[in-house]
């Protein structure tokens, strides 16, 4: 009987040797020709997936997406054993992590979003594509942030989305700093906990 061929799972091995090549050699270097020898497949079989750099580039980043997701789920979990949900704080928190290069995983991932995102500006239909997750990113740490003024934990005068913004530019700059070396990962996590500390304080 002939071996069933899993072809979401190849798509997946195909997006991680890309990021394994990303974390090593950088991505503009990387060629089809090169992901597909590091997935352990030939050429022609990763073009039965993907036809070409930037259609890989926009499942890479996908899949990066929802690990992160997972990974900020389990930490979260983690952290939180009691009832009810997590402590907003400590969801900002751990998100955050995720998106810093404190990893070799994470590391990779932010690479692969760099190489997305300049392509991005050059390429009205990956412009579209990267805008998309910006507006779930917002409202995701404007709820939290929402639910932390409810809880009397951050000042009522403070506009969830705004602080959100704020947020969200603060971990990007800080991340690509890290990247290329301005700082340790270790140091911009340190200032994202300053940030945090002065937004909770009342």
């Amino acid at each position: 009987m002939p071996k069933r061929v899993d072809h979401e799972e190849r798509r997946r091995r195909v997006a991680e040797a890309l990021w394994r090549i990303a974390s090593t050699r950088g991505l503009e270097s990387a060629s089809l020709r090169d992901v597909a020898a590091e997935a352990g497949m030939s050429l022609g079989q990763l073009q039965h997936y993907f036809t070409g750099k930037d259609e890989l580039l926009v499942f890479a980043l996908g899949h990066i997406n929802e690990l992160a997701t997972q990974r900020v789920r389990e930490r979260i979990l983690a952290l939180h054993t009691g009832p009810g949900e997590p402590p907003p704080r400590d969801v900002l928190r751990e998100t955050a992590k995720v998106m810093l290069p404190l990893d070799d995983e994470s590391r990779s991932g932010i690479l692969v979003q760099v190489a997305y995102f300049a392509r991005a500006v050059v390429d009205e239909r990956m412009l579209a594509h990267a805008q998309e997750g910006l507006p779930l990113l917002l409202d995701f740490f404007s709820g939290q942030i929402r639910r932390a003024v409810e809880r009397g934990e951050v000042a009522a005068h403070r506009d969830p989305r705004t602080e959100a913004m704020l947020l969200m530019a603060l971990t990007d700059g800080l991340a690509n700093h890290a990247l290329m070396g301005g700082w340790s990962a270790e140091e911009a996590l340190r200032l994202i906990d300053v940030h945090l500390e002065r937004l909770f304080t009342v």
